[in-house]
């Protein structure tokens, strides 16, 4: 009980100590858990809402539609367990200028069901359910009637069809027919999009815009009022993998297994038989129209015949009758009955032998025989030439059939191809990546202190230690004494930690993380087995260093234990050797310096425990420099134009007319811009239409007009970059890349995130959903978005664009019909202001569908995760300083009270043992300092390299004020804590302290 009662008192007398480990312990496990908790927590949330809403799997689309024997096929693939057939339909219509919207019916399978936030889910036709984004930018609320145009179909043939829609099947086949909605719209309910969670209030918003490619809406209807038995797509769930989470590797190994066998046998066949389905519909049509002409043929045959006769039998008439006068006048003038009855006779036998040679002169004789004549004649030859015209022009259709009809390309796509999955997947990954990396830091540092006070603590006990073990106490029962000590620290500490980090953080970095996205169901949870390790981790580091301190000292007999601790052994530093400098330090000067160098543990903890907070803060600092200039190095330096017009493709000329009659434009560049995918190609086929395989990223794809390829490096700085270490990369010199038709131009942050460089190969997937294997010619400098420069002559080698292969040797690309140049980039006149006003007054006009402008970008351009969890690792290195600094300086006083009582023994004042003790502090500190500014500089350097985030790149830009703030704070913190040991020094009494052990 004794023993008991002392070691409580021991306790109690090391409350400081206790308090600094407990104090380090927290943070550390706030840091561990708390990131990975608000992480956790979204992808739990999120998990929940897809397995609720039934977001697809896997996605099936195909250039020609999708039949109905398409989807019993894939509902015949092993892994299977859902099928959705869906219809879509793109459509136009006046929102402050044209704008688009997607059709999308509501699935009666349960797969990709609509959220619904507000009102009711429509029911029968005519009634939609709109996004929140819509209301807020068109003002309108439950209630409110709408009016929409569909798409006409832009060809006669499936050559030109989308992966979205098959209108240009509709004309081939003559069975199927493509979607058609209700045009007269009512919104009875607002919901939320299962395949794209993002707040349009968020960052996102401000740095992206639509293109021709992608429609800025979704409208969501019932089946009710749908006709056409041809689908855009088919939606598919995976057996099993509800029960994984769909953030997680084993995840993707259950779809990709699904997927694997529909991208084997099944879609080869498939492709096939849409394709024969294709033909045959073709053939039937070409049958049916000979079949339809033939018979207009033989009813115009027949017509022509009847009136033929007609016109003979009045011919004939008009020949009996000449024939019979001409008899009965010979019978007149005849002399008896046998003269007549041979003039009859003779009569009938000129019938016979002259009858066409009369009939040819009573013809010729009457205009209107011959006029009749003549007509059916004419009408005959007539017949005749639409006859072999009708059938060349029939054999020529079936001759083209098979080159007209394109080979069918199905697409196999899972969740990572939906841009809004993909982006929230790479935004938590990103930030766990940090909260991974920094609880490294603390736990280091929390091992350096506990040993640092565990070992003065044990020191400080080293004769009643010896007592103890000479008293027959086994050597374990003495050193529990600070085991538990510690283990007590550890525990409390770690549990208020798990408090801060499952409760605190997570709610913090949550509120930030629903600015961005809309999670429903989001709710704080708590991981036992994580939270158990995390403070497992900190309670075996700091009892490993409790134990390292108590082996030191206990290895030594008792007899020995209980003899004070003999001096260190005096020697002279390296600075006693450089004598012109040392002559000229003054004494308490020279002690310092002694002190400093001589105690090499104190020196290491000292300064190794001050860098590391220090790199910390420059690390927080920099990772918020780097976001803070993204907006200013894109927008101001990246893109040297000051102005992107986007117009439909229908509407691309008035765009360019409306733009140049403005006068503000002072040079420009008209190109195309489409959305599309950007895939690392793998193995096997270049067309595997399976998206995210091996990592995809949403891209705006930019064709430039051969002509004026040279023209883009006055829009765009070009330069070339490569992969450097730290989070570096080397680039270029400004003008020395060039775009040609050997390849693509990838942006950097999209080349960064996908392992992409020069000579990689890629599969690209432009507006229409075609894709193709394109090589990489260059990497370019590029931070926000992710932009690929391709030339027009490769962009029709890629995509098979038939009008564009002739292009390079025509006389001027805006002659070409190749492409549609609906994009411009132009450069302004004015100031920024006048330039994001005229911007905004484009988006006004109906001919424009977006205006972006480059000074506005730049000026608004914001990253609110990224600054919250900046904000959040600054407070805590900076909570981290602190408490390592107090503990550093309770053990230098700890250490050295016989010191401070012979000063002061020897006629020091307070003020001047303060100077003398806080003196050698500060200067560690110093060190510290120094050695913590460029080792920040590394770690922001590293971590940046694990934030491969969507159209996302960090240059690792550290300004000077961050190093100075970082210096600056950690200098504060040690002149904080001066003031908590001030009053220490204060209470050291030298009778006491200078007492004799023996």
């Amino acid at each position: 009980m004794a023993f008991v009662k002392d070691m409580l008192r021991m306790w109690a007398h090391s409350w400081k100590r206790f308090i600094s480990i407990a104090m380090i312990t927290l943070l550390g496990v706030a840091v561990l858990t708390g990131i990975y908790a608000g992480c956790r927590d979204a992808f739990r949330s999120t998990d929940r809402f897809f397995d609720a809403q039934g977001l697809h799997d896997v996605q099936v689309l195909s250039t020609a539609g999708l039949s109905n024997g398409d989807i019993a096929a894939l509902h015949k693939v092993n892994g299977v367990a859902k099928v959705q057939a869906e219809r879509s339909q793109e459509v136009t219509f006046d929102l402050d200028g044209r704008k688009s919207a997607t059709m999308q019916e509501i699935g009666t399978n349960g797969i990709d069901q609509p959220y619904l936030q507000e009102g009711r889910m429509p029911k029968k036709a005519g009634e939609i359910a709109v996004t929140r984004k819509f209301i807020r930018d068109s003002g309108k609320r439950i209630g409110s009637r709408l009016t929409v145009i569909p798409e006409s179909a832009s060809s006669d043939t499936s050559d030109t069809n989308d992966t979205n829609g098959a209108d240009g099947t509709n004309e081939t086949n003559g069975t199927d027919e493509a979607p058609s909605f209700p045009t007269k719209l009512t919104i009875v309910g607002v919901v939320l999009d299962p395949q794209n969670l993002s707040n349009p209030d968020g960052y996102s918003a401000m740095t992206s815009f639509r293109s021709t490619a992608t429609t800025d809406y979704t409208f969501f209807a019932p089946s009710d009022g749908v006709t056409g038995t041809l689908y855009t797509s088919a939606t598919l769930l995976v057996k099993g993998a509800a029960a994984e989470s769909t953030f997680d590797e084993s995840y993707e190994n259950t779809v990709k297994q699904v997927t694997d066998r529909i991208d084997g046998p099944v879609k080869t066949d498939r492709q096939k038989a849409r394709r024969q389905e294709l033909l045959d519909a073709g053939n039937k049509k070409i049958a049916d129209a000979r079949a339809e002409a033939d018979k207009k043929f033989a009813d115009a045959q027949s017509q022509i015949d009847a009136n033929r006769q007609q016109f003979n039998q009045q011919v004939d008439q008009i020949v009996s009758m000449q024939a019979g006068a001409a008899a009965a006048g010979a019978a007149a003038n005849g002399a008896n009955a046998g003269a007549a009855a041979a003039a009859g006779a003779t009569t009938s036998q000129l019938d016979e032998t002259t009858r066409e040679t009369m009939r040819e002169t009573i013809i010729a004789a009457s205009p209107e025989l011959t006029q009749a004549k003549q007509q059916l004649d004419q009408a005959q030859s007539q017949l005749n030439e639409q006859k072999a015209s009708t059938e060349q022009t029939l054999k020529t259709k079936e001759n083209e059939l098979k080159t007209s009809i394109p080979q069918v390309r199905w697409y196999v796509q899972d969740r990572q191809s939906l841009g809004g999955f993909s982006a929230l997947k790479s935004d938590l990954d990103s930030i766990q990546s940090l909260g991974n990396a920094f609880p490294i830091v603390f736990l280091l540092v929390a091992v350096m202190m506990s040993l640092t006070a565990m070992a003065r603590m044990v020191e400080e006990d080293r004769s009643l230690i010896g007592t103890y073990v000479g008293l027959g106490y086994g050597r374990l029962a003495v050193a529990s004494r600070y085991l538990l000590f510690a283990l007590l620290a550890c525990l409390i500490g770690g549990g208020l930690g798990l408090i801060a980090g499952f409760l605190g953080i997570p709610a913090f970095l949550l509120v930030v993380l629903q600015g961005m996205y809309v999670m429903p169901g989001l709710r704080l949870e708590y991981d036992w087995l994580y939270g158990s390790l995390g403070i497992a981790l900190f309670v075996v580091g700091v009892l490993a260093a409790t134990i390292y301190a108590c082996v030191q000292e206990m290895r030594q007999t008792p007899a020995s234990l209980l003899r004070p601790k003999a001096p260190r052994a005096g020697s002279r530093i390296l600075l006693e050797r450089i004598r012109p400098v040392w002559n000229r330090i003054g004494f308490l000067g020279k002690v310092t310096a002694r002190n400093i160098f001589r105690f090499k543990s104190r020196l290491i903890m000292t300064v190794g425990g001050v860098a590391g907070c220090t790199a910390l803060i420059v690390c927080g600092l920099a990772i918020n420099d780097t976001v803070a200039d993204l907006g200013i190095k894109q927008y101001r330096d990246i893109y040297q134009y000051d102005l992107m017009v986007v117009s439909d493709d229908s509407d691309a000329s008035a765009m360019r007319t409306k733009v140049a009659s403005d006068g503000r434009v002072t040079s420009s560049l008209d190109v195309r811009i489409e959305s599309g995918d950007l895939t690392v190609a793998g193995s096997g086929d270049g067309d595997s239409g399976k998206a995210g395989s091996s990592g995809s990223e949403s891209i705006q794809l930019v064709a430039v007009p051969e002509k004026h390829l040279s023209d883009l490096g006055e829009m765009v700085t070009l330069q070339p970059v490569s992969s450097g270490i730290l989070g570096t990369s080397g680039v270029g010199k400004t003008g020395s890349l060039k775009l040609d038709d050997d390849g693509v131009i990838v942006a950097q942050s999209a080349a960064s995130a996908l392992g992409v460089k020069a000579g990689s190969k890629v599969r690209l997937t432009n507006g229409d959903g075609v894709q193709a294997t394109a090589k990489v010619s260059a990497v370019n400098r590029n931070l926000i978005g992710s932009d690929v420069y391709v030339s027009e002559t490769y962009y029709a080698k890629l995509f098979d664009s038939k009008d564009a292969k002739n292009t390079k040797n025509s006389k001027s690309s805006e002659d070409s019909e190749a492409l549609t140049w609906n994009a411009m980039l132009a450069k302004l006149s004015g100031s920024d202001t006048s330039q994001t006003d005229y911007a905004e007054s484009l988006e006004e006009d109906s001919s424009v569908m977006k205006a972006v402008s480059c000074a506005h970008m730049a000026d608004s351009f914001k990253f609110d995760l990224m600054g919250a969890v900046v904000a959040l690792i600054v407070a805590l290195a900076g909570g981290l300083a602190l408490v390592v600094l107090f503990t550093l300086a309770n053990t230098n006083v700890s250490e050295r009270v016989r010191e401070m009582a012979t000063l002061k023994v020897l006629g020091f004042f307070d003020r001047e043992v303060h100077h003398y003790v806080n003196r050698e502090m500060m200067i560690l500190t110093v060190m510290g300092v120094i050695l913590g500014l460029p080792l920040g500089r590394l770690v922001g350097g590293m971590l940046t390299m694990a934030l491969n985030m969507p159209s996302l790149y960090f240059e690792v830009e550290v300004k000077p004020l961050s190093y100075v703030i970082a210096a600056v704070a950690t200098m504060a913190f040690a002149l904080l804590v001066q003031l908590f040991v001030n009053p220490v020094l204060d209470r050291i009494d030298p009778i006491s302290s200078l007492k004799s052990v023996e």
